[in-house]
């Protein structure tokens, strides 16, 4: 057995330049509850915000925009969602990325930018699916 100590994730942080656009980016694609705003002041190294999507704490702070990648955290949402979440992207006119070619049973995903070049996923499938689909490719 494992003697592991990391608990889990305590909260993810993204660096965004406006935190009224991060706010409602949040609140409409992930029905995010905003619990903490510093205002005008700064308690840490600039003008903050914490959300909570379900017991995930995010955290925006104030700074400046980096470049795109294709490090991106996913979220997992359920097959019957999917077209929901798509209606929600597109109504804040956020960039939508063409997803990488998958391996078929291993789930779908939407890949979009928020306002900051941050790369986000919404997937429908599981780890469990993925390796069971990645060791069927691996003796087919």
């Amino acid at each position: 057995m494992k003697n592991n100590l990391i608990q889990g994730i305590s909260h993810i942080t993204f660096i965004v330049k406006e935190l009224d656009k991060a706010t409602k980016f949040f609140k409409d694609i992930f029905e995010a509850e905003e619990i903490y705003s510093s205002g005008d002041k700064a308690f840490s190294i600039s003008r903050e915000k914490f959300f909570l999507i379900n017991d995930l704490w995010i955290v925006v702070m104030e700074g400046k925009n980096i470049d795109r990648s294709y490090n991106h955290i996913a979220f997992k949402i359920k097959e019957a969602d999917f077209e929901i979440y798509l209606n929600r992207i597109e109504s804040l006119g956020l960039n939508i990325e063409e997803g990488r070619k998958r391996v078929i049973g291993e789930g779908d995903s939407i890949y979009f930018y928020d306002y900051d070049n941050h790369l986000f996923e919404l997937h429908t499938g599981t780890l469990e699916t993925r390796l069971i689909r990645y060791q069927k490719e691996k003796t087919d």
